[in-house]
């Protein structure tokens, strides 16, 4: 069915359909490795510190640790905590940008119809405060920087390929921007992304088409909170592994109840602890991974 449809999205570049075959990447990252595990909404330093320690414990390597509760809601001290705690543990730090819709004045994002807005930007204030946001990040040493709004990517983007942010930040866009199809992540790969996080629902044959459509890591959610599904799709995260790859398995945050919670020590060894589990079944059912 629709075959003209489906050969024109092939003339560009893009699957005609999502990949039911579930066809092995064959891509990696620049070491060789097919996957990294990076554990999101770590809240706090001190949960940072916490997840790190106890997953050096358990022999588990967190390659990346996202902050999400709002980079701009930190103290500077606070911050310098994030960047020394994660370099002593060799991770990278992907802090989040704001002030986003949630933290702004406007009500639509309170209202049932403001799952359409997401984290997003309102008005050109916001977007000049988010930029100096990530200005700030830099100037206390973060290289890393969650973004939520495609309008924003465009324009940092632009500011580090002109020199007006360090040439080594990395931008990963985030599952609250809500793309779920292998042309919309095109665009974000055209647009810069380093990283690039569907949302968290998506079933493996549409994964596969994703990582068929762009060459830029993808981050994949193994587990998330009630707040945004609840999903524990645990013994899935060898086949993502295997399709996605360059992936990063994103894992952890299902022992907390929402993405912008502050998180305590507990949250972050719990957090450890499911990263393990992800491991355990990569190691055991994708082994060459």
């Amino acid at each position: 069915m629709f075959d003209e449809t489906r050969k024109y999205l092939e003339k560009l570049g893009l699957p005609g359909s999502d990949l039911w075959d579930l066809p092995t990447s064959g891509a990696t990252f620049p070491d060789g490795a097919h996957f990294r595990i990076e554990v999101p909404t770590v809240n706090t330093a001190e949960a940072a510190a916490a997840l790190l320690e106890r997953a050096k414990e358990l022999g588990v390597t967190v390659n990346r640790v996202t902050e999400t509760y709002g980079m701009f809601r930190h103290t500077r001290q606070e911050i310098k905590d994030y960047i020394s705690i994660t370099r002593d543990h060799g991770a990278q730090l992907i802090m989040s940008t704001g002030p986003r819709a949630t933290y702004d004045t406007g009500a639509t994002v309170l209202s049932s119809q403001g799952i359409r807005i997401g984290y997003r930007l309102r008005g050109v204030e916001q977007l000049v405060r988010a930029i100096e946001d990530i200005k700030r990040g830099v100037d206390l040493g973060v290289r890393g920087f969650l973004i939520y709004d495609e309008g924003m990517l465009w324009v940092v983007t632009g500011m580090r390929n002109d020199g007006e942010l360090p040439a080594d930040v990395v931008f990963k866009v985030s599952a609250h921007c809500g793309h779920c199809n292998p042309a919309a992540f095109k665009v974000l790969e055209d647009m810069g992304a380093d990283s690039i996080n569907p949302v968290r629902d998506l079933q493996l044959p549409m994964i596969a088409a994703l990582r068929a459509a762009i060459t830029t890591t993808i981050d994949c959610h193994t587990d998330n909170p009630p707040a945004s599904g609840g999903f524990v799709r645990t013994y899935e995260a060898p086949e993502i592994a295997r399709v996605a790859s360059p992936v990063h398995l994103k894992t952890g945050n299902s022992v907390v109840a929402a993405h912008g919670q502050l998180t305590t020590a507990e949250n972050g060894r719990r957090m450890a602890e499911q990263a393990s589990l992800v491991v355990e079944m990569v190691n055991r059912f994708f082994p060459e991974g």
